[in-house]
């Protein structure tokens, strides 16, 4: 696997220019780029300034983090997704990204909304995107967040959205931590049922050892340092033959406090046992 790195783990003390540098710095392949920081980095550089980067770097663009809350989106919701939607599609498609990553619907509510609702509102979205971002060259990475607050939990449930929709441009982004979130991983072997063509982005956390329904994404931490099996995730994803993106994404307060400098060295040297 090619290590990454997810700006969302050191995002409250860096920059665009920084996670770039740093990742050049010590030795990522990959970056994932967030839409949010893409827009400050844009406040005062260019689509070309970018465009020079990746042009001379051996560091590349893999995939835009993230179209959230998808489902059961009012009108207003909607335009204002897809007004976020097109500018990832346009800046991807600009400095070669691949992919998008979207997130299902958030809420209190979601836990009472049926598998049915669910699945069909699901097919629906990611068909309207996936035919959005044709035209750009962009695929989307669909993420199960296993937490209950999320209307699509389980990576079986997912499999059976993405299949369903039926198309080469809509995969799968696989999180160790939302895959934990889900029954604390009861449910491992559901990685093998998985098609590997189907398998976009894989990214790697940890966690601390807390129940569930206190366990949160507050709770990540470097690859090794937790509970999460991922010695077992990774070597299924070997065995499958997935050879793409292993990215580091750490939404942990604590880090984020830290020198982004020190949190990239340290995420990369806990990462690269497992590649």
């Amino acid at each position: 696997m090619k290590l990454g790195f997810n700006e969302a783990t050191c995002m409250k003390k860096s920059s665009v220019e920084d996670d770039l540098r740093l990742c050049e710095k010590y030795g990522y392949e990959y970056i994932e780029l967030r839409l949010d920081m893409l827009k400050n980095y844009f406040d005062k550089k260019t689509i070309k300034d970018l465009q020079s980067f990746f042009g001379s770097s051996r560091l590349k663009p893999y995939a835009f983090n993230s179209i959230e809350n998808i489902n059961f989106c009012s009108p207003a919701q909607w335009d204002a997704l897809l007004s976020l939607f097109k500018f990832g599609c346009e800046t991807a498609q600009a400095i070669g990204n691949p992919y998008l990553i979207v997130v299902p619907t958030m809420g209190e509510d979601m836990h009472l909304k049926t598998k049915k609702e669910v699945f069909f509102d699901s097919v629906k979205v990611l068909d309207k995107l996936a035919n959005i971002a044709k035209p750009y060259g962009v695929k989307l990475a669909f993420e199960p967040i296993g937490d209950k607050r999320w209307c699509v939990r389980s990576l079986d449930q997912a499999l059976e959205i993405i299949q369903t929709v039926n198309r080469g441009d809509v995969g799968l982004a696989l999180d160790s931590i939302n895959l934990f979130l889900y029954n604390r991983l009861e449910n491992i072997d559901s990685i093998d049922n998985v098609p590997l063509e189907k398998i976009f982005v894989y990214h790697i956390d940890d966690c601390e050892n807390l129940p569930l329904g206190t366990l949160d994404h507050c709770h990540r931490l470097y690859p090794g340092d937790g509970v999460i099996p991922l010695e077992k995730i990774t070597k299924k994803l070997h065995d499958k033959g997935y050879n793409e993106i292993c990215s580091v994404e750490l939404f942990r307060p604590e880090y984020w406090e830290l020198d982004p400098e020190t949190v990239i060295k340290t995420a990369a040297e806990r990462a690269k046992r497992f590649l």
